[in-house]
């Protein structure tokens, strides 16, 4: 090593120009001090860099005359360019990093072997073919004319869409911005995807079937024999998990509840399937259950002749207030109606009278109640349909019933100090005056606060209750099931769930439960945006909740939504409007409406 020496700095041709403690290099475009060990010397000099070039030679040939045989880097230079000097030493420096022939460094140089040489030949050859078969295939895809086998090169662009990952090589190579919508839209443009795959679920982690992991059967245990007191399961048209029935009885509210924890101990494979999904997910093209389909058979009421069911007896004072609360298993006979058959009945005057009672003395205690439209959305044969829900009195009181049932089975917790999930929310900032109508209603839901899972009990506020739990879905809730498996080891005697472990497994699976709300969410806004893909220029009456900016929200009863337009003029709260579809964006669930004039 001397001045002047053809030296390699990181794969760079560089000439010593100082010796030191740190050895002086210039490169093409700069000078750098760098340590001895940071460079190799390929020739002694004296060179300058004018000298460095790459020479043809016949490397191969070299390869073919020397192979089982030994050599140096100077004599290998001499036999493949017929000199040894600074050009010849950096072409053969360079060959060694190709490392077909050759590889190694100034002071070891190697042969490859005859086989050796054929697979990297080869793997050099495949890799070539597919860079061109993708050049070819990134052709294709920017013209939209893909053939039948590209879906290969797409997978990227679906993990993508699916929110699997947030990269993708083909969006960065057709240069468009790496998000799931994008990846989306150049799905549906090239025609791999259609309007009917429904991204939103997989982005919030959420599975398309049902828990697989099986219930053991009921077991032997005693059983209180209420078959002969009638129970109604009352629920919309569409339901196929009822889980839950009431009856009245002299002054007693029974609220009969599916009884899974009959079955599921605490911390089982199918506790822990149900903790990781949080909740049954309700889609519009198909329902993925928090327990396995078999459960529906034998825990879901009046299915059988007789239902297992976990009862929750009321009893109550004169002003329909709490007494006291008994829960025992049962075998009870259900009837099953729906909402409009429900409405009405004799048998349900008192069942109606309570909820009557009931709702009063929440709304005297402060609760909030909202009524904006609903729509049910389902997509069956690739045709999408929104139907408005019909507000019916028996779902008011089936409500009313099951609200009730939560606050007794909170105070019964408390009274026997067990560890126990509650639902609490804090006060939202109302204020002093609401606007009527629908606008009242939409102006009291923007101050909500979210509603909170803990074991600690506390005020809810939306409700008007001093304590609240949930414990009337555990076919369907995670957290109702964890409820009933309390519930039980407490009748029976047998260890409870600590305070510790029971929060853990609280917060959890109310984490999960939050994904499958917000995946659902996703997928209603999806589906309507679908269903209005084809009804461009259709016209819709909205009314005006209220103005956010230079922009007007305005309430669509019929889909169900809220969209904001930039309104021409000034309209009042609850001011009806008609709207016209100006155009829908898929990938973004967004339909984009204008005024009609």
């Amino acid at each position: 090593m001397r001045e002047k020496s053809l030296v390699a700095y990181k794969n760079k041709p560089a000439v010593i120009t100082e010796i030191g403690e740190k050895i002086g290099i210039a490169l093409s475009k700069e000078k750098l001090k760098v340590r001895k060990r940071d460079i190799e010397v390929l020739h002694p000099g004296p060179c300058s860099l004018a000298d460095i070039r790459l020479l043809e030679g016949d490397v191969r040939g070299a390869w073919e005359l020397m192979e089982g045989e030994q050599t140096t880097f100077t004599e290998l230079a001499e036999l493949v360019y017929g000199e040894y000097s600074p050009a010849s030493a950096w072409s053969l420096f360079n060959i060694l990093l190709d490392g077909l022939y050759f590889y190694g460094n100034v002071t070891s140089v190697q042969l490859r072997t005859s086989e050796d040489v054929a697979a990297i030949e080869k793997k050099r050859s495949n890799r070539q073919n597919a860079h061109a078969e993708r050049d070819e295939f990134i052709k294709r895809l920017k013209e939209r004319k893909l053939l039948p086998d590209d879906g290969k090169f797409l997978q990227d662009v679906e993990a993508l869409a699916y929110g699997q990952t947030e990269k993708s090589r083909t969006l960065r190579d057709i240069r468009i911005a790496e998000t799931p919508e994008n990846a989306h839209r150049l799905l549906l443009d090239a025609g791999v995807w259609n309007f009917f795959m429904n991204p939103h679920p997989a982005r919030f982690g959420r599975q398309l079937i049902s828990a697989q992991e099986q219930i053991p059967p009921i077991p032997d245990e005693e059983r209180v024999d209420m078959t002969d007191l009638p129970a109604f399961a009352i629920d919309n048209a569409w339901s196929t998990d009822p889980d839950d029935a009431v009856s009245f009885d002299g002054n007693c509210l029974f609220v009969h509840i599916s009884d899974p924890a009959a079955s599921i101990s605490p911390n089982s494979a199918a506790d822990r399937e149900a903790r990781s999904r949080g909740a049954t997910l309700y889609l519009p093209e198909a329902v993925s259950r928090m327990l396995c389909e078999d459960s529906l058979s034998v825990f879901a009421l009046g299915l059988l002749e007789k239902s297992p069911a976990l009862t929750f007896k009321m009893t109550l004072n004169k002003d329909f207030s709490l007494a006291s609360t008994e829960i025992f298993p049962s075998w009870v006979k259900v009837t099953r109606l729906t909402y409009e058959s429900a409405d009405g009945r004799a048998e349900l005057e008192e069942l109606f009278r309570f909820a009557e009672n009931s709702l009063r003395r929440r709304i005297e205690a402060g609760a909030v109640n909202i009524d904006l439209p609903e729509v049910h959305i389902t997509v069956r044969d690739r045709d999408v349909n929104i139907e408005p829900v019909t507000a019916y009195a028996s779902s008011n009181m089936v409500r009313e019933c099951m609200i009730f049932t939560g606050e007794a089975a909170a105070q019964w917790a408390i009274e026997r100090r067990l560890p126990f999930p509650f639902v609490t929310q804090e006060a939202g900032d109302l204020p002093r005056e609401f606007l009527p109508g629908m606008a009242g209603f939409y102006q009291i839901r923007r101050c909500m606060r979210p509603r909170s899972i803990s074991t600690k009990p506390g005020f809810h506020f939306g409700l008007g209750l001093s304590v609240y739990t949930q414990v009337t879905s555990p076919l369907r809730r995670y957290v109702d099931l964890l409820a009933h498996e309390q519930i039980r080891a407490f009748l029976k005697g047998t260890e409870i769930i600590q305070e510790d472990a029971l929060f853990a497994r609280l917060t959890a699976g109310d984490a999960s439960a939050t994904a499958a709300v917000r995946a659902e969410r996703a997928s209603r806004a999806y589906w309507t945006a679908v269903y209005l893909a084809d009804k461009k220029s259709s016209l819709w009456d909205g009314f005006m909740m209220e103005k956010r900016g230079n922009k007007s929200v305005i309430m669509i009863p019929r889909l169900g939504m809220e969209t904001q337009i930039l309104l021409r003029r000034d309209i009042e709260p609850n001011e009806q409007i008609t709207l016209k579809l100006s155009s829908v964006r898929l990938p973004e669930s967004e339909a984009v409406f204008t005024e009609e004039v």
